[in-house]
This record gives C-alpha cells, structure tokens and sequence, in this order.
C-alpha cells in the first residue's frame, strides 16, 4: 500500500480556517460557516438561507482549488444551531446538490463557531 500524502489547500477565495486544521484521491474540507472571504467576516445576513448559500459557496471555491467541483462530494455533516431550520437550509443545499446528493448526516448542536446558525464540511473525491 502506498503512503498517503497530505496537501494543505488554502485559497483566498474562502475564508482561511479559524483553527488549526487543514483542508486534505480524497479532500476533506474542514467545517464552513458563513465567512464572507472578501473581509474575512462573518456575512452580515442571520437568517439560515443565506448563511448555508455561503457556507456551500465558500466549499465550492475549496473544492476548485482542491480540483475538485461539488459533484464530486460524496459525503458531507451539517451542523445545525436549531433543527426547526432544517427545512429552509435544505432548500438551499438542494440548489447545491441537485443530483445523486451525496450522503448527509444534519444534527443539531448547542453552539458553533461565532455562534453562527449552520456549519458544514464534506468529503469529495478528486481524480
């Protein structure tokens, strides 16, 4: 068996990881919440459907620099503050992930980073 090697990817088109983690044949793209990588901010928008368009938004420009695109997501974690919002943030996903979605686990958390309303990470597999 070979070894694995590991790549560190950082792109200024996401925002940069706020813990010491990295983003990874397959990527793991550590947890997203909803940073506006233009200011390194969290988006000024509360509501879930906006926070989980930048969520998946920041993922697909990790993805691309990982040369990877969302289709190629076989597996993601959705951390939710409040499951009531389980509804509207899978309205969004759906726009993301309209064909064969990869497998999802969505659970409900006490708090998240910056006390934001979603976070998700995946895994994708790169050619």
């Amino acid at each position: 068996m070979g070894k694995i090697v590991k790549h560190v990817i950082t792109t200024p088109r996401a925002p940069a990881a706020i813990g010491p983690y990295s983003q990874g044949n397959l990527l793991f793209v550590s947890g997203q919440i909803p940073i506006d990588p233009a200011t390194g901010a969290l988006i000024e928008a509360k509501d879930i459907p906006s926070q989980t368009r930048q969520v998946l938004q920041n993922i697909e420009q990790i993805l691309s620099c990982g040369g990877a695109t969302i289709d190629d997501v076989v597996r993601t974690t959705v951390f939710l503050k409040d499951m009531n919002d389980f509804a509207e943030m899978n309205r969004v996903y759906g726009e993301f992930f309209s064909e064969a979605a990869p497998a999802r686990a969505t659970v409900e958390v006490a708090r998240l980073p910056k006390d934001v309303g979603v976070e998700i990470d995946c895994i994708a597999v790169v050619d």
